[in-house]
Formats: C-alpha cells, sequence, structure tokens
C-alpha cells in the first residue's frame, strides 16, 4: 500500500500529460516519464522519513507538500479523461493535446492558489444560531471557535500571533479550540501554539482533544493547554453565568482516545452534575459524534475534524466517514451541529475550495 497509493496518484497524471499527447515517444515523453519517476521514489521516502520512526521535519514538508500537489494533478486528470472522451465523440481530431495543456494549466494554478489559501490567515466567519431554552440575559453570547490548527513542521507562528490577534479583534465572551490542536510533542511545538495563552475571552477558554493529539501526547497537550490558562474539558462541563442567566459547556475527548488509559469520550460523564434545565454546549471534535449527542438532548455539538475537504474533491471521501463536511446543520431532538473546516491545515500546505476558517457562533434564544 505504501508504495501503491503514489503509483496510483502518478499514473493517470503521467497518462494524462505525458503519455497521451506525445503518443509515448520523443524528447517530451522521455523527459516528462523521468519527472514522473523521480516523483514516484521521492514521494514514498520522504513520507517514510517525515511520519515515519525518524520524524524529519524537512521530509515532512517535503513528503505532504509532493502528496498534496499529486492529489491536486491527479483529481484534474481524472476530470481530463472524461472531457478527453466527450471531445472524441464529437470528432474534435487529437484531443490528447488540448486536454493535456488544459489539466496542467488547471492543476498548476490551483496549486499555487492552494497553498496562498492555506498560508493565509483564516477569514472570519460569522453564523448565528438559536437555541432552544436559552435564556435572554445570554442572548447574543459570542463563541469563537477555532480548531484543527494542526502545529506541524512548518514553523507559523508569526501565522498563530496573527489568529490570535483576529481572535481578539472579535471580543470572545468565549473561545474554544476543537482540537487537533498540534501534529508532535509539545516540545517540539509549543512555541507555535504559546501565542493561544494571549487569548482573551471573559467567560472561558475551552479545549478538547481531536484525533491527532493520539498520535502523540494527548496528556501532555492537555497540561500544556491548561498552562497556557485554557480549560481543557476532557469529558467534563462548566456552567457559565452571564446578567443571572446560566449556560453549559461540555467537551468529550475524540473516539481516537479509547486506546490511551483513562481518554476516550464519555458524554455521561461529562454532563454528571449538569442542571438538565440549562441548555448545553458541546465542544466534540468528530461531526459523527453528534448521535450521542442527539441521544443526550445537547442544544448545539461544535465539531471539527473535516477540514471541508481541504483538498478538492476529497470532501466525497470525508462524507463517507462523517454525517456532515461543514456548516451549521440540525439533526433529531432539535439538536444542532456545526461543523468548522478548520483554522490550519493538515499534512499537504493546499486548501483548494474548502477555505479555512475563525468561526464566531452569536447564539440567541429561539422563538417560541
Amino acid at each position: 500500500m505504501f508504495m501503491l497509493i503514489p503509483a496510483l496518484l502518478l499514473a493517470l497524471p503521467w497518462w494524462t500529460l505525458v503519455w497521451a499527447p506525445t503518443g509515448g515517444t520523443g524528447t517530451l515523453f522521455w523527459i516528462g516519464t523521468a519527472v514522473v519517476a523521480v516523483l514516484f521514489a521521492c514521494l514514498p521516502v520522504a513520507m517514510f522519513l517525515g511520519h515515519g520512526p525518524a520524524q524529519s521535519d524537512p521530509a515532512v514538508i517535503v513528503g505532504d507538500a509532493l502528496l498534496g500537489v499529486s492529489w491536486v494533478f491527479f483529481a484534474w486528470s481524472v476530470i481530463g479523461v472524461f472531457v478527453r472522451g466527450a471531445l472524441t465523440v464529437i470528432g474534435v481530431d487529437d484531443p490528447a493535446r488540448p486536454v493535456a495543456a488544459g489539466v496542467a494549466i488547471t492543476a498548476l494554478a490551483l496549486t499555487g492558489w492552494g497553498v496562498y489559501e492555506a498560508r493565509r490567515v483564516p477569514r472570519v466567519r460569522t453564523v448565528d444560531v438559536a437555541i432552544r431554552g436559552l435564556a435572554p440575559g445570554l442572548d447574543g453570547l459570542r463563541m469563537v471557535v477555532v480548531t484543527d490548527t494542526h502545529y506541524a513542521a512548518l514553523n507559523r507562528v508569526r501565522w498563530s500571533e496573527k489568529v490570535v490577534d483576529v481572535v481578539n479583534g472579535l471580543e470572545p465572551d468565549i473561545a474554544c479550540h476543537a482540537g487537533d490542536l498540534a501534529d508532535g510533542s509539545v516540545e517540539k511545538r509549543q512555541t507555535q501554539v504559546d501565542p493561544l495563552g494571549k487569548v482573551v475571552a471573559p467567560l472561558g477558554r475551552f479545549y478538547i482533544t481531536g484525533n491527532h493529539e493520539y498520535f502523540g501526547d494527548a496528556q501532555g497537550w492537555i497540561d500544556y493547554m491548561a498552562a497556557l490558562g485554557w480549560q481543557p474539558l476532557h469529558n467534563e462541563h462548566r456552567t457559565l453565568t452571564r446578567d443571572g442567566d446560566r449556560l453549559v459547556i461540555a467537551g468529550i475527548d475524540d473516539p481516537t482516545g479509547r486506546g490511551l488509559p483513562g481518554h476516550g469520550p464519555d458524554l455521561p460523564a461529562a454532563l454528571t452534575g449538569a442542571d438538565p434545565d440549562l441548555p448545553v454546549v458541546l465542544l466534540a471534535h468528530q461531526p459523527k459524534q453528534i448521535a450521542d449527542a442527539v441521544a443526550a438532548g445537547v442544544a448545539l455539538q461544535i465539531s471539527g475534524h473535516t477540514h471541508g475537504g481541504q483538498i478538492w474533491p476529497f470532501h466525497y471521501l470525508v462524507r463517507l466517514d462523517q454525517p456532515v463536511v461543514a456548516g451549521l446543520s440540525r439533526h433529531a431532538n432539535n439538536t444542532q451541529l456545526y461543523t468548522s473546516r478548520g483554522t490550519g491545515f493538515w499534512g499537504p500546505p493546499l486548501r483548494v475550495f474548502a477555505p479555512s476558517e475563525i468561526t464566531v457562533l452569536v447564539l440567541h434564544p429561539e422563538p417560541a
């Protein structure tokens, strides 16, 4: 599988961009074939050195970038196959060359744009959410959500500082980080995470684990975020008060945590002792945790994890695993789910048709 995936990603672009327009002969064919062969050799080696035992950050950067570019060229080569077939049907003579040119230009342009979208400070997305049972004193409560920051091999300290500036400029009552904080140990990534300690939110700053914390040092990140002044919600809740009215905010672990003693989602434990008459806002990293939220009568679940697909058309694959890819959705028992496209990116430093976001959820009482 380690060799098969790069082979599949590169074979179709090779056929579309190299073999088909050249007929398998000539200088351009051999140059193009050599380039694809080098990529095929480099991609698995870089991924192994980066994500394997060596944990080499330079290799991570190279391998993830090659993976992202390969996916973009693969996706548009698939489209090129259908376009070529349609042109052949309508009688266009030798459509291979114009199709190859179109695929190459489109893929290169989207790769450049995708890098820009991934590295930029996210846009702010404001969403009004009507909450059943929300008391009047909490009308207009502002929850600012960041998630899936994935601080990793690329040093993004300055980006992190700019994100915090944006968050503070939004004047949140509550700040939330919905998991996948960083890839790697606290020792390696803490300088990128440190700016989060400057977030200001009068009613509290809350953090939950995502699945990626459990690929590294989940307890270490829980402890470190607590040291920065954030309140980790490790299957627990807090009751918040404003103008005499109250709201419960709860958080549960990611399901990946079940492999670590003392971790794993436990919503009944998280809500133990909570006033059953108060609306509950739940932080749960994966949208598919909505089933438990519905059963518990949660008013609003806030999730990330999907990245909105991150690189089109990957969202179709995400949808096979998750009930929602992005946005506000309503589920059974009058439970709502907001799924963020994420603030950072994972792996390939690209975002294509899935822009990152810093989310402002403005809560209002649901009309009777």
